[in-house]
């Protein structure tokens, strides 16, 4: 499975509110500690606020903050609203299949099953769970937040 950068973002953009709880946060703040494109959160941090994940706020001290807690903000619902229909093969979706072997294709349901359990996990795990070490989380981004370029790290 890979996900979409749009929803990366956002993940990065709740996962960094829920670390700077109950503070407000600027897109300009997400921005400037991930290295991303600043109309790209303008629309994530929109469509988090009309799906009531965030609120919002306007004008020259404005910024966003999470409309819920981190607990009851399931991460795999956050991959459906940003990700929509997680189709993997066109014949998860009957209205645009040309697959002549639909219904009777083992690869197909050996897919749907492999995206079913790769959302249960999802679907278990909260926006308090990818921020719970948040001491860790706060001291990476802390350089970051002061325009410090950290170098990157290889993944072990």
């Amino acid at each position: 499975m890979k996900l979409t950068s749009y929803t990366n973002f956002a993940l990065r953009s709740l996962q960094l509110a829920a670390l700077k709880e109950p503070d407000l946060i600027r897109v300009d703040d997400v921005v400037r500690v991930h290295g991303l494109a600043r109309p790209h959160i303008v629309k994530i941090v929109h469509e988090l606020g009309r799906a009531g994940y965030v609120a919002t706020q306007r004008g020259r001290n404005g910024g966003f903050r999470l409309a819920r807690p981190a607990e009851d903000i399931v991460i795999g619902d956050v991959v459906r609203l940003t990700e929509g229909p997680l189709d993997l093969v066109e014949c998860f979706n009957p209205e645009r299949n040309t697959c002549p072997l639909i219904g009777i294709c083992n690869l197909s349901r050996a897919l749907k099953e492999a995206t079913g359990a790769f959302m249960a996990v999802l679907d278990n795990l909260t926006l308090s769970d990818i921020s719970s070490n948040r001491g860790d989380l706060l001291a990476r981004i802390a350089p970051l937040e002061e325009g410090v370029v950290l170098p990157m790290r290889r993944a072990k």
